[in-house]
């Protein structure tokens, strides 16, 4: 599967869960919704890796740094996005999210010593202005209590763990772990984390057995937490956590055009202007001539870990 392939499984994918995420929303709390969809997503993933022989055995640092995967990008990440949604609309959520471009430049110099591009921060920078102009109608009457602000806080930080879960991810690459093991062992912590989180806050484990949430619930694991953070971690694996967040600015896009279709959202000039912008930058995305492992166990995309599903 070339980058680009990648690049739209992963929009596209994401785009959509915003929509079906909706149909969570009721009898489960948030975080046991969390909780289940990557225990049992993690699950999925560590089964067929041992069916396929894989090595699930690794030492207690690698559990380490596979274990802070799942908290940073499985476990706090979501449960805060969860809290921050209580006082914010999706739309400013989205703003907040795609930061993790720039989070995600900065956090790679730091922690796996990558080069700082200008184009990539530069093309960070028209995407946020275009996503800031997208949802403009719901910044322009922002108004910041407390209680907004403590959710604002929860949010950029949610958008800080998620860009450290993309470095821990590429760490574990680096290590020779595939993304098909990293991605099953880092889920199955995440989720186990936000369990204990979610039964430590008096949670009754629940579960909702009526057909849209069973429904969306297999969506979200299958789709949404294999596939498409599968695609999104290779991606990452191949061109750099700085290149692969693109794709954080402009699912969003996508998320509206889904409730375009299904939820009658209606197009503004300002969002039509924005859209252009963040469509425009992406044109200028991750392509085949930039693909780099950065694995130096790798061979190629295939041996990161998904061959066996046709990755």
């Amino acid at each position: 599967m070339t980058n680009w392939l990648l690049y739209a499984v992963t929009v596209l994918i994401w785009g959509s869960t915003w929509f079906v995420i909706r149909f969570q929303l009721g009898v489960v709390p948030p975080e046991l919704s969390v909780a289940y969809r990557f225990l049992a997503a993690g699950s999925l993933l560590m089964a067929y890796a041992l069916l396929r022989g894989h090595r699930l055995t690794f030492g207690a640092r690698d559990h380490v740094f596979l274990a802070f995967q799942g908290l940073t990008l499985f476990c706090v990440n979501y449960v805060l996005f969860y809290y921050a949604s209580f006082h914010f609309t999706t739309g400013l959520i989205a703003v907040l999210f795609s930061t993790m471009l720039w989070l995600n430049v900065a956090n790679g110099a730091l922690f796996l010593g990558t080069k700082v591009r200008a184009r990539t921060v530069l093309g960070g920078g028209i995407g946020f202005a275009g996503m800031c102009v997208l949802f403009w109608p719901e910044m322009r009457d922002l108004d910041f209590g407390s209680a907004r602000t403590v959710s604002l806080a929860l949010a950029l930080f949610a958008t800080l763990s998620a860009s450290w879960g993309n470095i821990l991810s590429a760490r574990n690459q680096r290590a020779g772990i595939s993304v098909l093991v990293s991605n099953g062992l880092a889920m199955a912590y995440g989720g186990a984390l936000t369990l204990a989180f979610a039964l430590a806050r008096g949670h009754e484990p629940v579960f909702d057995l009526s057909t849209p949430y069973i429904v969306s619930f297999a969506f979200l694991v299958l789709l949404g937490s294999i596939v498409a953070f599968g695609s999104y971690l290779t991606l990452l694996g191949r061109i750099g956590a700085d290149r692969a967040a693109y794709a954080m600015v402009l699912f969003p896009v996508i998320a509206l055009a889904v409730s375009t279709v299904f939820e009658d959202y209606r197009w503004t000039a300002s969002g039509l202007a924005g859209a252009g912008l963040v469509i425009g930058r992406q044109s200028r995305g991750p392509g085949p001539r930039q693909a780099r492992v950065l694995n130096p166990r790798a061979q190629g995309y295939r041996d990161l870990g998904y061959r066996d599903l046709g990755y």
